[in-house]
């Protein structure tokens, strides 16, 4: 067996493409010619170099502008926004599995009967006799009943969807007067305030089914007012219709309607259902507002103050449903809510209605109405000087009055919807009225923080910064308690940053930092502080600053948990986004800043460690002790203790180590004892990676590094380490890894065989110690399947042949570490020990293909054999048989049409010693595969033998 002489000098030149010199990138617009077809011009697009402005269309946004126009109804949209705020009315207030209910509302409600319990009353719940349940929604004697009973949560709701169904049903056969009595029975339903959290989800399905009625009435009355009973067209209304257009039977329809809820006796359903089929009113008169100001009125009367808010709240959502309407009513409506708060708020005990709970409860369930009707007043941006004059806030938005009182909770709301301009240009004055409005339907700390956030969001209009940031430090450090303290102050604090008043902050800093030493910190204000020290941490771009902060690092000590983990995360990030880090304090308390993320963070789980372990490898890979080597390896070795969990982090420690050896060796100080300190870091950190593979990678560059510094007997000891990790790398705990795994090793073996070449021959234990290394290793584990078996062992021929060539086709840059070319040149045990390995590869790789499974991954090996055997070895007349059973092999596998066949046939038809005038007939063959197992090769012309 004999190798090919290969001048790897010569086919690099052969095969290298020629080089042009350009001015700019080939693919640049301005250089590149455009492509023209059907005489259309088309630039080339390089994706590579990003989107051109003309390809950055925004398709969603212009899609999402034509869907929602200027020109649609405003009612759509409101309705979009009611069903969006009851979603998440809905989820604000959780519900418990068992809610109290009225005995006379359960009785009514549920005419079977339920496995309830009575809480007052001892009667149990009986079923309603079948001729009664049609009149009970008139009988308002049957009221007189004492007593709650606890019913289901589910159980309720399922009654209620039951009810929607039922009226649905019902005007479907045309029985409207039984769906009308249904509907009322819904809205009795909240009449019952004693469900307490409950109440908020019982008003959004029970006014769904309000809607929903209304709706179906609006539909009956317009066909009514469109078609004739026989289904003839009269007219068709446009969508701002006035009611001299409709016709006397649609009216008639329509005031049936409001006659029949005119009776109901009740006031609360009466309400709620005329409100359902307000817009109705357009079919009877064009001038119907004194209506809406009517049902204003009429919910004065109603007691239950969590009933009549539920009740405002509903009107409003109905009034958003007409086509044009004065804010009047929401005025009104906000002021009649203003003076029952002042009543809650002065009772010592509450005594509201059936309603069961203490005042907080109360004004908390309140809280949604006040929210939305505040929205609605100021959605209009150009009503609102009018609606600041009709709140008697003050005379125009330029002039607020800061000393008249309000309602703690009204105010909030009041600051969430004022424009920002409105806040800014009266920022004393706003602070002056929450300074007078602190009552305890709302925190008072709540409303400084709103009135901060508002102020940051118009930042550059604040013309009073210092009285404003002065007032509100003394406000806030009369608040006892430090979660108070903290919310207002976290308000501000961008706003101290952004005017850099040093002062304040230093005294804010101060004042933190004595309260933190004397009271025990809860959760809540952990959760205050980090926001004020993140705020401190991404305004400053180095972190230099944010250290010398006057009690900054003090703060920081005092925070433990997830909320110092967080604040530890942020700064890393900070401090990663400069170039180096290189002032050793700043280096210092990073580390510790580090270690706490470390210490805090439980690894036992991937997703909260990722991110930190992140961070903590960019502070390392940023940190710079310039000149000082020694010095950075030291640092290397603390962080290795330091952050002794994080297995990642130790593989880029190695490569650290790595690098500062290559720099080492590039600044050529000699200092061979330091390089060899690199190389023993990583010998002692390489073994602590749990993962062999990476391991594997980490023994190789560590060898690399070895080879470049000379130091020849250490890469040997490193190579033997990364075999072994070779080894181990498919068995963890006895279970074996999947064939994806299996080819990323054999993808790691070969890269070993090409660092080979680098490594001089072990003059002890033989020249080719490492390639017979892994001959063994492929015989040892029986894991390896034929077709990973086949590609090493290529790779294997590869190496043997290239050490056989006169001169390597690279080498190490050390002039202390000698090839193998030269070392071990016209040598003849060397050449021996090459061509008996190569047999025993070629063997293997013999026995291997037949062992494949897949018919066409083995027809694919046979040829990926046949092409190295003729890539690297001379064909003779031995080798020429084995490439013919190779090739048969293929075909039965793959076929006579095979492309990657017929190549591999024409090369080694090039590599064969017997010349064209020797070629036998095609018929007549002695030896390879004849005519019938290829007959598409003799059609071509092909030689079938080798």
């Amino acid at each position: 067996m004999e190798f090919k002489a290969r001048d790897y000098r010569a086919e690099e030149e052969v095969y290298s493409l020629p080089r042009v010199s350009v001015s700019s990138h080939p693919l640049c617009s301005s250089s590149s010619s455009s492509l023209t077809q059907d005489h259309v011009s088309i630039e080339f697009f390089d994706p590579l170099r990003g989107l051109s402005t003309e390809v950055l269309e925004p398709v969603e946004e212009t899609a999402v502008a034509e869907k929602h126009h200027v020109g649609q109804p405003t009612s759509h949209l409101s309705s979009k926004e009611w069903t969006s705020f009851n979603k998440l009315l809905m989820q604000r207030f959780p519900v418990p599995k068992m809610i109290s209910v009225s005995a006379f509302i359960t009785w009514i409600f549920f005419p079977l009967q339920l496995s309830s319990k009575t809480i007052k009353g001892k009667k149990a719940i009986g079923e309603i006799p079948a001729n009664k349940q049609s009149d009970e929604l008139y009988d308002s004697e049957k009221s007189t009943e004492k007593g709650l009973k606890i019913v289901s949560q589910q159980e309720y709701i399922s009654r209620l969807h039951e009810l929607k169904d039922e009226i649905t049903r019902s005007w479907r056969s045309d029985d409207r007067v039984t769906s009308l009595k249904l509907s009322i029975k819904v809205a009795r339903l909240l009449m019952d305030t004693c469900v307490g959290q409950f109440y908020p989800t019982l008003f959004v399905l029970a006014t769904d089914i309000m809607d929903m009625l209304g709706d179906m009435v609006w539909a009956r009355i317009r066909e009514k007012a469109e078609f004739a009973d026989d289904g003839t067209k009269i007219c068709n209304l446009s969508d701002d219709f006035e009611a001299n257009s409709i016709c006397f039977e649609a009216k008639e329809t329509c005031n049936n309607w409001f006659r029949k809820i005119a009776s109901i006796p009740e006031l609360l359903p009466r309400i709620y259902l005329e409100l359902a089929i307000f817009p109705c009113w357009r079919f009877l008169r064009n001038d119907f507002m004194g209506h809406l100001t009517r049902m204003v009125m009429m919910i004065r009367g109603i007691a239950d103050p969590l009933a009549s808010a539920y009740c405002r709240f509903f009107l409003i959502h109905c009034a958003q449903k007409l086509p044009e309407h004065d804010a009047g009513h929401l005025v009104t409506c906000i002021s009649d809510q203003k003076i029952i708060l002042r009543q809650i708020v002065s009772m010592k005990e509450i005594k509201c209605g059936n309603f069961l709970g203490d005042h907080k409860l109360l004004i908390s369930l309140m809280e949604p109405t006040i929210e939305y009707t505040m929205r609605c007043i100021f959605k209009d941006p150009n009503q609102v000087a009018d609606m600041i004059v009709r709140l008697e806030l003050g005379k125009s938005p330029l002039e607020l009055h800061g000393n008249v009182p309000w309602i703690s909770i009204i105010l909030h709301y009041l600051l969430k919807e004022l424009p920002t301009e409105v806040v800014c240009s009266n920022a004393l004055e706003i602070l002056h009225l929450v300074d007078c409005s602190s009552d305890f339907s709302f925190d008072q700390c709540l409303n400084y923080r709103m009135l901060g956030l508002k102020l940051w969001e118009g930042i550059d209009q604040l013309n009073t910064v210092d009285a404003v940031v002065d007032e509100v430090i003394q406000a806030a450090t009369k608040r006892k308690i430090l979660d108070e303290y903290l919310k207002i102050l976290d308000a501000y604090i961008d706003i101290i940053l952004h005017y850099n008043m040093d002062r304040s902050l230093s005294s804010i800093l101060s004042e933190i930092f004595e309260r933190l030493c004397n009271e025990v910190v809860t959760e809540d204000e952990l959760a205050s502080l980090q926001s004020i020290v993140v705020k401190l941490v991404t305004h400053f771009d180095d972190m230099k600053y944010v250290f010398d902060l006057n009690y900054f690092v003090d703060i920081l000590d005092v925070m433990h948990g997830s909320s110092r983990s967080i604040v530890c995360m942020h700064i890393l990030t900070n401090a990663t986004r400069n170039d180096r880090i290189d002032d050793p304090t700043t280096v210092k308390l990073l580390f510790d800043v580090a270690q706490s993320l470390h210490d805090n963070v439980d690894f036992s789980y991937m997703s909260d460690n990722q991110q930190a372990e992140r961070l903590v490898a960019r502070f390392i890979d940023k940190v710079d002790h310039g000149m000082e080597l020694d010095r950075h390896l030291t640092f290397l070795v603390e962080c290795r203790g330091a952050f002794s969990s994080m297995n990642d982090l130790k593989e880029i420690l190695v490569h650290s180590s790595n690098l500062l050896a290559i720099r080492a060796l590039k600044e050529k100080t000699n200092n061979l004892n330091f390089i060899k300190s690199c190389i023993t870091f990583n010998e002692v950190t390489i073994p602590c990676i749990p993962s062999y593979t990476r391991q594997f990678i980490l023994y190789l560059e560590t060898a690399e590094v070895s080879l470049f510094g000379g130091l020849i007997s250490h890469s040997d000891g490193l190579l033997d380490s990364a075999v072994c990790c070779l080894q181990n790398v498919y068995l963890v705990d006895g279970l074996k890894k999947s064939n994806e795994d299996g080819d990323g090793i054999v993808s790691l073996t070969r890269k070993l065989c090409s660092f080979m070449l680098l490594v001089p021959g072990n003059l002890e234990q033989g020249a080719m110690y490492i390639p017979k290394s892994i001959l063994s290793l492929l015989d040892s584990q029986s894991w390896i399947t034929p077709k990973q078996r086949v590609r090493v062992l290529c790779s294997l021929l590869s190496l043997s042949a290239t050490f056989a060539q006169n001169e390597l086709p690279y080498h190490a840059v050390h002039e202390e570490v000698i090839g193998n070319d030269r070392l071990f040149l016209g040598d003849a045990m060397y050449s021996q020990e090459l061509g008996s390995l190569s047999t025993v590869i070629l063997n293997n790789m013999i026995d291997a293909i037949p062992q494949e499974p897949s018919q066409v991954m083995r027809g694919k090996l046979a040829l990926e054999s046949c092409n190295s055997i003729a890539s690297f070895l001379k064909v003779d007349d031995e080798l020429s048989s084995v490439c013919s059973k190779l090739i048969e092999t293929a075909v039965s596998c793959l076929g006579g049409n095979d492309k990657y066949l017929k190549s591999t046939i024409n090369f080694v038809n090039k590599q064969s010693p017997i010349s064209a005038g020797e070629e036998r007939d095609a018929g007549k063959l002695s030896r390879g595969f004849g005519t019938k197992e290829c007959p598409e090769i003799v059609k071509e012309g092909l030689r079938p033998t080798l």
